[in-house]
Formats: structure tokens, sequence, C-alpha cells
């Protein structure tokens, strides 16, 4: 019997002994432990969800963003006033600031690509020894070459495109433009042939679906803007600090320039990126209340069932906060088991994403990611440590409070009136 006028120190082996036990499936319990069951079931489904809908959105977010910015730069001068002529001094200028990495000269302009079919293309005029350090091009050219660009008065296409049009390497393809000749009927559209001499594949549908790379002087003359370029793209070294080199840039460039950067170009995709991150924690941390909330009613069906068990324990010397205790270990249990579990279940979909999509769609003989849709050609996944820390103390925060008034009641409970009805 235990020594009520000592008492036992929290938490001791026989609080977590009766705890545990409780937990078991018996015969007059089993219902009870079937609430258990699905609520260690659902928060082990919540928090898994929860960390692989957040690595996902994080593997969204950062691969747009490495695609868009590869591709496209962090920092964008255009001319103020006068026609862009003087773009080599400007770069000259802009690539002796401190944290540039690169400054690229572009003659950029829609058109239209034409074989058998046509589509729409944005036509880039771009110089060989720039393409070569581009980003989101250098290391994505899946066929042909970039050697002699300049030379070769070829075009470079994105995959999709060239899939759409039917083009392999060495095929030609017709680039049209709208103002082309005035006429006396008019201004006819310009078209001209190009061989195709590289393709190359960014990940990102729309923009391999999207681009036409050609040589900077073949498409000054083409689009008729003699010795021009249209924007200075600018990549540097270290993203985070846009803002300070903006500022250098500014300082150094000498004429009047109109500079834009890629949070401003892009700041409606990535706001609805974000908010819909946020309101997918919200819906997911539902799913863990309604798991905490199948705790609060099996404990409390389980003080009901165990009251005169209870009863017996106070008057064998038990405290209140004993039997406070006990029921707090055993709703805690359930908690700490099923995040843990869920933390498990969830790093390991995270982890294997694109291996886990790619046999539903197996499965289920469908496509759940069309890259059409979703931009991208495979489903990205990043796990922030961060994330999956926040998930975890909210699943926990949550437990333990839904442990707090059942084990309350547990511990209230009159040992006389619980035996007096036994």
């Amino acid at each position: 019997m235990m020594d009520a006028s000592k008492g036992t120190r929290p938490f001791a082996p026989f609080e977590r002994t009766i705890a545990l036990r409780y937990l078991r499936a018996r015969r007059k319990t089993s219902f009870v432990s079937v609430i258990a069951l699905f609520s260690f079931l659902g928060i082990t489904l919540g928090v898994a969800t929860l960390i692989v809908v957040m690595s996902v959105m994080n593997g969204f977010h950062e691969e747009l963003l490495n695609k868009i910015v590869g591709i496209n730069g962090h920092v964008f001068l255009q001319a103020a006033d006068t026609q862009f002529t003087d773009y080599d001094e400007v770069v000259k200028e802009v690539a002796a600031v401190p944290g540039v990495e690169l400054a690229v000269p572009i003659i950029e302009s829609p058109a239209a690509a034409s074989t058998t079919s046509m589509a729409f293309a944005l036509v880039r005029g771009i110089r060989e020894a720039d393409i070569k350090r581009l980003p989101g091009i250098a290391h994505n050219v899946k066929l042909g070459t970039l050697d002699g660009f300049d030379m070769a008065g070829g075009v470079t296409i994105g995959q999709r495109l060239a899939e759409n049009l039917g083009l392999r390497i060495g095929d030609k393809v017709k680039i049209l433009i709208a103002n082309g000749a005035q006429t006396p009927f008019g201004v006819t559209p310009r078209t001209k042939v190009y061989p195709v001499v590289a393709i190359f594949q960014i990940g990102m549908a729309e923009f391999d679906n999207l681009f036409v790379y050609m040589a900077l002087p073949e498409a000054q003359a083409f689009f008729n803007k003699d010795n021009e370029a249209s924007v200075i793209e600018i990549f540097l070294r270290k993203p985070e600090e846009l803002d300070a080199v903006k500022n250098k840039i500014d300082t150094a460039v000498m004429r009047p320039m109109i500079m834009t950067d890629w949070r401003e170009r892009n700041k409606t995709f990535f706001d609805a990126l974000s908010v819909e991150r946020n309101v997918m924690f919200v819906i997911l941390m539902l799913i863990m209340l309604v798991a905490a909330l199948n705790i609060v009613s099996g404990l409390i069906m389980l003080v009901k069932d165990k009251g005169p068990d209870i009863a017996i324990l106070r008057t064998m010397g038990a405290t209140q906060g004993g039997v406070m205790r006990i029921f707090l270990i055993t709703g805690v249990s359930i908690g700490i088991a099923g995040t843990l579990a869920g933390c498990i279940l969830g790093l390991l979909v995270a982890h294997n994403i694109e291996a886990v999509r790619q046999g539903l769609n197996w499965l289920l003989n469908t496509n759940l990611f069309p890259a059409e849709l979703y931009f991208l050609s495979r489903l990205p996944s990043v796990v922030n440590p961060g994330d999956v820390l926040v998930v975890v103390a909210m699943t926990l925060s949550l437990s333990v409070l839904a442990t707090i008034y059942p084990a309350w009641r547990a511990a209230r409970l009159d040992p006389v009136e619980a035996l007096r009805y036994e």
C-alpha cells in the first residue's frame, strides 16, 4: 500500500505502469482502446500530411525561384530615354560592382515559330560567351552544342517547343514577326529560317515551351535593332543581398536607367504560393485538432470506465496529482507516439515524393502532376527542419492540452461516489 503521508515523486514508475496499462485493449475497454487507436492514427496522418505538404510547397518555391531566376536574372536594366546602344559600357560598369556575377545584354521580342505547325515563342538574342554562362541554360543542353553559337547562324530552343514543332538537331524552323518591311500594300511579316543547333530542358514546362535563343548580332538584324539591346539582365552572387547591390548598381551606372528586380516581376506569383502554403498549414492543423479532440473523448470515456479503479487507487493512498498524472501520461503517450510515427512517415514520403507520384500514376493510370498545369516536370520537395520542429511542437502542445481536462476530471472523482454505484 502506498504511503499517503510521504506520497510519491511525480511520474513514478507505478503511475507510468498504470497509464500504459489503460492503453491496452481489454474486453471491457475495447471501445476506449479503439478510440485511442483512431486518435493515434489521426495524429500520425496529420503530422505526416503536414510535413509532406509543407515540404512540397517549399520545393515549389525553391524550384520555381531557381528556374525563374536561373534564366531571367535577379536585376533588369532598361534604357530610360535614348536607344540602348551603349550597352557594352553599361555592362562594364555593372560588372565592376561588388556582388555582381554576370551582366548579360539581351534582345528580347515575341515571335512565332513555325514548321508544319506554329507556336508562340519569345526570341532572345544573346552572345555565345553569355549563353554559356547563363545558369538556366549552360548545364541543361540535352542535344546539340553551344560551341560556335555566334557563327552557326542557328537557334537554341526548349525541348517542349521542339517536341510540339517536331524538331530535331539540324532541322529548320521559321521565325516570324509581324513588324516587317514597309510596302505600298502595308507592313509585311518578316520571316527567316534557322537551323536548330541545340535543344535545352530547364525542367519548367512554361520556359521549355517558350524560349528561342539566337546570336545577338543576328537578333539585332532580324528585329531591326541595329547595335541595340532591349535589356541587361544581372545575376548576383548572393541573391539575399539584392537591395544592397541594387543601390550600388544605381550609383555605378552613369546614364538614366529603369531598374527592376525578380521580386517585382514575379511578386503576384510568389505571393500566391505563400498564401497557398499558409492556408494549407491552417487546414491541416484542423486535422490535428480533430485528432486531439479524439484524445479528449477517449480519455473522458476511459475516466468513466475506470471510475472504480480510480477510487481504489485513491483509497490506497494515491493523491489527486498522482491520478491526474496517470491520465496525462495516457493521453500524452498517444500524442508522442502519433507524432513520432507521423514524423517518420512524413519524412519518408517527402524524401521520396517523386517515386510516390510515379507509383500512384502507374497504379491509377493517370497523371497526378501534369507539367502543363504546374510548370515543373517533376514534383519537388524540400524538407525544412524548422517546419518539422514547428509541426512537432504544435502537435505535442495540442496533445498535452487535450489531456488536461480529462485528467483533471479523473483527479476530482469522489472515491465514495465511484464505489457506491459499482
